[in-house]
């Protein structure tokens, strides 16, 4: 027998598809409070947010006489026709979150208008109003709820620990804080103030205040914007890397999403720029046309669709590759601070353990971090932002003042007041990979004809699959033939290689091919000659200053040279002031 189900068990149900754990509350309630122009948020949690969860803003408040309509399922201020939904700024509109919250705790509302002398007071338990009276109170809005799930047991036990749900806040609140910067925003956990930030807008503050002062050293400012895109925030340099997404966060038009298209765009911009199993960290917030995406496709707003997944894909590629492609990606070494340790009779001595532990090899690179006060750092981010953050100088490597070269290995050189070193190994090998690259690409082959052929010998395994192969190394300017069973003669080389280089790289790329690669797909090939590319110069040996100055002239025509194929940093740097600070100068 087909029923209409009563209005509380509707209300149940419903609530699950907004409300699945304290977290979602949170969501909704700070997203309520932004929209109604707080200046001022603060959020408290207790037991994860499972026990008492309350949100106190500055906004505009609920008209006395809207309060029990505001807690209806359907009831918005935000929209009022369908058409109105290809055009929403506001983080909620749906009319479901007061309503969908109550239904599954208890909540007190305690508002007030600024325009109003007193505010109202409502308890709402399970979705009935227990009291609804007036209330002396500062403008603006307070939620409370609290014993979330009380009356759904079924939900209740799937809850996770107090830590888990805890985190998941905090995540959450830590990256509105970022979007919000001009807002002062309060987050505190079992009694514990945890972070306020300032609400000056200073974006790159908040990074500070709510992550950690190292993440915010490795930071580069982005800022562009085309006709139909703005992208403003930051990305990591390619040194500075993590071993999972979780420090990538994407906002768009103010809402904080997960986007397969933004983290593509992003690994695109890194590709060949770091090690493979690392990415970068990025805080990137995005403004495009509210008509040509949809918010509303996920039932807690955590995704959203745009009309052009390939535009903002190349966009965001495009930008921030510029961005990498200027020196302020060079990887530069600074000296901590020692610690200094008090004696007994008032002198001061250097911590030795510690000042040896900042010398100690980084996981990628050496990278020995000042540890700046928030403001100096803050300070420099913003006056980039402003100053150069809408131009991408690219680094004009020919204007380095090439000194020598050390160990065998290391191209000295400086630039204004700053002291660089060249690997020139990563460094040939960038150079090698994009010539083979343009070669691929290029219809027009530069072949150098030899006098005197060599051979390589194959398994029978890669001679089986040589229509595969010996296309593509074709098309990279390799002039090869089969000259018996398991046998190839070459009789010509790409014009930028040396005879021994042509031999160790068909040599390696022979041996490490596989029969089950898809040779079809271009990011495919564009990987197995970046592995291939084993014949550049070595470290450790020996070449003029000729040869030096014709390697950073190539290495500067180069559309990324700051990276080998592999991720490993072409160039270090190291400003004269650190040098004077390590003779005691400054």
């Amino acid at each position: 027998m087909i029923k209409l189900l009563s209005k509380i068990v509707a209300d149940k149900i419903a609530a699950g598809e907004v409300v699945d754990r304290p977290l979602s509350i949170v969501k909704e309630l700070v997203e309520n409070s932004i929209d109604a122009g707080a200046s001022h948020l603060t959020v408290e949690i207790k037991n994860g947010g499972k026990s008492y969860i309350r949100v106190t803003d500055n906004g505009c408040g609920i008209d006395k006489n809207e309060v029990t309509l505001a807690f209806m399922r359907h009831a918005t201020s935000k929209i009022s026709e369908a058409e109105d939904l290809g055009h929403i700024m506001t983080l909620g509109f749906r009319g479901e979150a007061l309503a969908s919250i109550s239904a599954v705790s208890r909540v007190e509302l305690i508002t007030k208008k600024r325009e109003e002398k007193t505010g109202s007071r409502l308890v709402i338990s399970g979705g009935e109003v227990e009291e609804n009276v007036p209330v002396g109170c500062p403008d603006g809005t307070t939620l409370v709820v609290s014993d979330l799930f009380y009356n759904t047991p079924a939900r209740l036990k799937f809850m996770k620990s107090d830590s888990t749900e805890s985190t998941l806040i905090i995540d959450f609140i830590s990256k509105m804080a970022l979007a919000y910067p001009e807002i002062i925003i309060r987050l505190i956990s079992n009694g514990t103030n945890l972070f306020t930030t300032s609400g000056k807008g200073d974006r790159f503050n908040t990074v500070l205040t709510v992550y950690s002062r190292d993440t915010g050293e490795g930071l580069i400012p982005v800022f562009v914007e085309s006709e139909s895109i703005r992208m403003e925030g930051f990305v990591s340099k390619p040194s500075c890397s993590k071993t999972n997404r979780k420090h990538q966060i994407f906002f768009v038009n103010g809402r904080v999403i997960s986007s397969k298209v933004i983290e593509a765009g992003l690994e695109e911009a890194y590709f060949d720029k770091m090690f493979n199993g690392r990415f970068p960290i990025a805080f990137l917030f995005i403004w495009v046309d509210p008509s040509k995406v949809d918010a509303n496709i996920h039932p807690n707003k955590k995704e959203v669709r745009f009309d052009d997944d390939r535009l903002i894909r190349e966009f965001i590629s495009k930008e921030i590759r510029a961005v990498l492609n200027t020196k302020k990606s060079i990887p530069e070494i600074k000296v901590k601070k020692p610690e200094i340790i008090k004696k007994s009779g008032g002198d001061e001595q250097v911590n030795i353990k510690q000042l040896l532990s900042t010398l100690r090899e980084k996981e990628d690179f050496p990278s020995y971090i000042e540890q700046y006060s928030s403001e100096e750092i803050s300070d420099e981010h913003s006056d980039e932002l402003k100053t150069e953050g809408k131009k991408h100088q690219p680094f004009s490597m020919k204007e380095l003042d090439l000194l020598g070269i050390i160990f065998g290995t290391y191209l000295v050189a400086t630039l204004e007041n700053i002291f660089y070193m060249i690997d020139q190994h990563a460094a040939h090998e960038r150079i090698f990979y994009e010539n083979l690259m343009k070669q691929y690409k290029n219809n027009d082959k530069a072949v150098q004809k030899l006098l005197i052929p060599f051979m390589i010998n194959v398994s029978h395994t890669v001679r089986e699959s040589s229509y595969d192969w010996l296309d593509l190394l074709v098309d990279a300017g390799f002039d090869i033939e089969e000259f018996g069973p398991k046998s190839y003669k070459i009789s010509g080389v790409p014009t930028f290689m040396t005879i021994q280089e042509a031999q160790d790289f068909i040599t390696y790329f022979v041996e490490n091919i596989s029969e089950d690669i898809d040779l079809s797909n271009e990011k495919i090939i564009d990987k197995i000659i970046s592995k291939s590319c084993k014949s550049a110069i070595k470290a450790g040996d020996i070449i003029t200053m000729e040869e030096a100055t014709a390697l950073i002239s190539d290495l500067s025509a180069c559309e990324n040279p700051y990276s080998c194929p592999h991720g490993r940093p072409t160039f270090i740097k190291l400003s004269k002031y650190e040098i004077e600070r390590m003779f005691k100068r400054v």
